[in-house]
């Protein structure tokens, strides 16, 4: 069965200046992000979690950006948990979304994005106590995500540029779960996004 990935934000992208650009995005999120991505955040509130903790740790202008927008493949798949196949079906939103987003950014912002995924296989099979802290929900997507990498897979990984900056994305990814969370605006980030696109 083929994906349905929604052109719109791109079609809205394409040809626009930057400001253009990113105010397409953000309404976007804001009208999109209203689904739930698991029981007690929606896939906005996710999302500014995570971009919020990057900007705590004092996180690279790409790696916040990366942070903000990682699961925007959820929100072009309509991916939520509303839909009960949601954690039964891997649709590779990670790459999706990265690929989605490779015509404005740079791979330091797509990068993270596309093994935020893979990230996690790596931490379960590097870091046992990383496992050990997934929630349910988490270790369920796991097993359908391909389940702890090989050594072969853990090596290739590690080839790759950006990795360690997917390794910090996913443990923050899995920390941006916290139920009516206060967190800043997505305004909060538009100097940065804006800066970070390419076209």
């Amino acid at each position: 069965m083929q994906n349905y990935v929604d052109p719109s934000l791109a079609q809205e992208m394409r040809g626009a200046t930057a400001q253009q650009q990113v105010d397409a995005l953000f309404d976007y999120m804001e009208k999109r992000g209203q689904s739930f991505y698991d029981e007690v955040v929606t896939q906005l509130e996710h999302a500014r979690q995570c971009a919020a903790l990057a900007k705590q740790h004092d996180a690279s202008p790409t790696l916040i950006t990366g942070a903000l927008l990682h699961d925007i493949g959820h929100i072009i798949l309509d991916e939520h948990n509303a839909d009960k196949a949601f954690l039964d079906i891997d649709l590779n939103h990670e790459a999706i979304g990265a690929a989605y987003l490779a015509p404005f950014f740079p791979e330091a912002v797509t990068t993270p994005i596309r093994l935020h995924v893979p990230a996690k296989r790596y931490l379960c099979k590097t870091d046992a106590a990383y496992h050990d802290g997934l929630s349910e929900a988490s270790k369920r997507s796991l097993i359908v995500q391909g389940g702890i990498m090989s050594d072969e897979e853990q090596a290739a990984f590690e080839e790759i540029p950006h990795f360690q900056d997917a390794l910090t994305l996913r443990r923050w990814d899995d920390l941006a779960k916290v139920k009516e969370l206060e967190t800043p605006e997505l305004e909060t980030y538009r100097d940065i996004v804006q800066q970070c696109l390419t076209h």
